[in-house]
């Protein structure tokens, strides 16, 4: 019988690793020339919807890390997200600005929601792990909103962005642009060796045969448990983001609305890929922008589009490069 210290075959040579890595470096690449092309068009816009984008690039990243692996379906995600962003504010209000402090207060706090949820969410399954994530998520929102010394229903607004080691880096909209871009590259390079791991190969073999893993000595609730208090930290670092970006926080960034976008983000990009839902967020957001500048309607015209990317590419934009041969497929 394998026990949990058994070694496992490794998967650095993956040609799905290997094809995550290029189609991440590819936009990464294409996110760091956002700030010059702005400025040669004269156009501040694009680098806040930029700022936007790799928040919800992280956050979407983070989702896929236990719903492409793990098949783990949180409808409740976007709680992660309204800790981040108010441990911006709580923090600030006490005098903490350093966005690195506020990082690690984040993920405190989240690390321990998702422990305590995540271990009463995780002795269920399938459509009742979905609902009761998104119970847990509302709990979250109700408690923010009932937070009247931060504003409660009507929001906080931040006196002044975060600093880093006590310099105004962030002032600037391209400053706080390239920090949310530093910190997607390190956040990616993290959920990509978690996946390369052994931590990560057992992971994604409980989704594909969970009796088989217990069969073998594996514990599934502690795998998935591990990653669900990884994604949810994750996710608590594109909260600290949005909240600089918009020097206001408000319980709607935890609504289950939010959860759901954050889903259709990781669908549309492609699940189970990791730099897919990095696109995903793009797309999603772009869409929303363009689409809104056509008509008021706008939520209609994106949901035929993703009834359409659903039908013909299930595979979602990973799915349209892996059939011209530019991306590699799910492991």
């Amino acid at each position: 019988m394998m026990s949990d210290t058994t070694p496992m075959q490794p998967t650095l040579r993956s040609p799905a690793l290997a094809g995550r890595v290029k189609a991440a470096a590819v936009l990464f690449i294409l996110f760091a020339l956002l700030p010059p092309l702005a400025s040669a068009l004269n156009d501040p816009f694009y680098v806040l919807i930029g700022t936007r984008i790799l928040a919800y690039a992280i956050a979407a990243m983070a989702l896929d890390l236990i719903l492409g692996f793990g098949a783990l379906v949180s409808f409740g995600h976007a709680a992660y997200l309204g800790f981040g962003a108010y441990a911006v504010a709580v923090l600030s209000s006490y005098g903490i600005n350093d966005i690195g402090l506020q990082i690690l207060g984040a993920m405190a706090v989240s690390a321990l929601f998702a422990l305590v949820t995540g271990a009463i969410s995780l002795r269920t399954q399938g459509v009742y792990f979905i609902m009761i994530t998104l119970a847990f998520g509302q709990m979250a929102f109700f408690f923010f909103i009932s937070l009247s010394a931060y504003g409660g229903d009507d929001g906080y607004s931040l006196a002044q962005k975060s600093t880093v080691l006590g310099a105004d880096l962030l002032r600037s909209d391209t400053g706080l642009y390239y920090m949310a871009l530093g910190l997607l590259v390190v956040l990616f390079v993290v959920c990509n060796r978690i996946v390369g791991s052994r931590f990560g190969r057992v992971f994604t073999g409980i989704r594909e045969n969970r009796t088989r893993m217990e069969a073998i000595g594996y514990s599934p609730f502690r795998y998935q448990l591990t990653a669900f208090v990884i994604s949810g930290c994750i996710t608590s670092v594109a909260g600290v983001i949005l909240a600089n970006q918009a020097q206001f926080v408000s319980p709607a960034f935890m609504s289950w609305h939010r959860s759901g976008e954050l889903i259709v983000m990781v669908v549309l990009g492609g699940v189970g890929t990791l730099a897919g839902p990095i696109a995903g967020a793009a797309a999603a957001l772009l869409l929303e922008e363009w689409l809104g500048v056509l008509t008021h309607h706008w939520p209609l015209l994106f949901g035929v589009f993703l009834v359409l990317m659903v039908l013909f590419s299930p595979r979602g934009i990973t799915g349209v490069l892996e059939k011209y041969g530019i991306a590699r497929g799910r492991e």
